[in-house]
């Protein structure tokens, strides 16, 4: 069974250097303004990396071309398929996201993946209440699928950084 999940909403980039991304992804794509989120702790009670408790603080940069959100995540420590990325890949693309529109349907998502076979490599809450999994796709030509639900809240945050574009 597949289910109904929206088209992709997010490209995302892992680097070493969000200032020099978001120069390079400006430049390529006319995008206007990245808002930038230092510091985000995704804790060990609502993160797991590989199954397991994960503790890890990232730095994210978010933008939109047209109704498509640009994502840029750079590890700042801890353990994560972020910083794990960077090390066996360098930087560059990390994954496309699809979103559940509800938490009933991240769940139905996962548990079809897992009937699948596929591997969810981490996951958790943001904080913010945004539900993510990465599913790994090395076959379907991008490191990562990420599924995710966005709370109502995180929606109005997004729906602000997409009208600061216009």
């Amino acid at each position: 069974m597949t289910l109904p999940l929206q088209s992709p909403t997010q490209i995302a980039w892992v680097t070493r250097d969000l200032d020099a991304t978001e120069t390079a992804l400006t430049g390529l794509l006319g995008v206007r303004k990245w808002v930038r989120i230092p510091d985000v702790h995704f804790p060990p009670d609502a993160c797991s990396y590989h199954g397991k408790p994960a503790d890890f603080v990232a730095s994210i940069s978010l933008s939109y071309l047209g109704d498509t959100q640009l994502e840029l995540i750079s590890p700042v420590r801890g353990e994560n398929i972020y910083s794990d990325f960077l090390r066996e890949s360098g930087p560059g693309l990390h994954h496309i996201c699809v979103e559940a529109e509800s938490p009933a349907q991240f769940d139905a998502a996962l548990a079809d993946v897992a009937e699948r076979g596929a591997a969810v490599v981490q996951q958790g809450v943001m904080p913010g209440g945004i539900q993510f999994a990465y599913v790994s796709a090395p076959q379907a030509g991008v490191p990562f699928l990420e599924i995710a639900y966005v709370s109502p809240e995180m929606r109005a945050f997004y729906d602000y950084i997409k009208k600061e574009q216009r």
